[in-house]
């Protein structure tokens, strides 16, 4: 077995396209973005867009896996259309299909993640490659549902568990160095990275404090 798993830094598509009037130009901005991104080291991205039906989620999961070329692209929440378009890894939420359901689907090749939080049972990630767990800080990009867990919820989450962890929310370059001294073997970002005025600028500046 062969698994690719995400980059140390992997960033998140923002979540909030919906097809109708503006998918286009929406659609075409995050490619955009990506593109600056990847120009400057970006690695690899989580597509994550619950609100797209398949065919524009595949149409956009494609021009991304082009743009990364050799980078690695991950599903969010659609495992039946991994092998298509030819994803590196899927990611499973808490309305997903189990990590052991979704194996059945998308062969042993394939990295699967699972996102968890304060609290959750080790059976909500029973067959998992790669964990995301969270929110670490407070998120930049919506209002918080959960508490943040600190550095010490992160540190006291990876250090038994033996599957590499992803800390999530309110990533920022000056936060993100003290998440992988935690033990997370990388950071996941959303509103911090792809999201700003300038993703180039802002993967330079996460790269200045995260070995990649």
């Amino acid at each position: 077995m062969s698994l690719y798993l995400p980059p140390r830094l992997l960033a998140l598509s923002p979540g909030d396209l919906a097809p109708g009037e503006g998918f286009a130009l929406r659609a075409a901005d995050l490619l955009d973005r990506v593109r600056a991104a990847r120009r400057v080291g970006l690695r690899g991205v989580l597509l994550r867009e619950p609100q797209l039906p398949d065919g524009a989620f595949t149409g956009l999961a494609v021009s991304l896996k082009a743009i990364l070329d050799e980078g690695w692209l991950g599903l969010h929440d659609r495992p039946h259309l991994v092998a298509g378009v030819g994803a590196q890894g899927v990611h499973l939420g808490f309305r997903s299909l189990t990590a052991l359901e979704a194996r059945r689907c998308v062969g042993p090749e394939v990295a699967i993640g699972v996102s968890t939080h304060a609290g959750d049972s080790p059976g909500l990630w029973e067959g998992a490659d790669y964990l995301f767990h969270g929110p670490v800080y407070a998120p930049l990009s919506k209002p918080a549902h959960l508490a943040p867990i600190g550095l010490g919820g992160l540190r006291e989450f990876v250090e038994p568990l033996g599957l590499p962890v992803w800390g999530l929310g309110g990533m920022t370059p000056e936060l993100a160095p003290a998440v992988i001294a935690a033990g997370a073997a990388g950071v996941a970002c959303l509103g911090g990275l792809l999201s700003g005025a300038d993703p180039a600028e802002a993967y330079a500046r996460f790269a200045e404090g995260v070995v990649l």
